[in-house]
């Protein structure tokens, strides 16, 4: 995937940013660079590779110390959300801002 400049120019107006024609063509390349090393990374074959628990885990020899996933605190949720104008499934509701 690559992006022309009319795509960048786009998203900078998006993001309401103003950038003049150097900026948007140096934008495009630095965004295209980008691009191009996800593309590379999905090329790798990771077939039989098995996921790591933690990056440094497929370089040291040691298991690692890590906590077990406890919670520490108590869940209060329904006490944070009884202030929230408005909520619905344990989610806050929130005015739409963007179209």
């Amino acid at each position: 995937m690559s992006l022309t400049l009319t795509d960048v120019k786009r998203i900078a107006n998006l993001a309401q940013l103003e950038m003049d024609e150097q900026q948007s063509a140096a934008m495009l390349e630095k965004l295209n660079g980008i691009f191009a090393l996800a593309e590379q990374m999905q090329a790798v074959d990771t077939e039989g590779v098995a996921p790591l628990a933690h990056p440094l885990a497929a370089h040291m020899q040691v298991a690692l110390r890590l906590r077990e996933d406890v919670p520490l605190e108590p869940n209060r949720r329904d006490d944070y959300q009884q202030v929230a104008p408005k909520t619905e499934d344990g989610l806050y509701l929130v005015p739409k801002v963007i179209d």
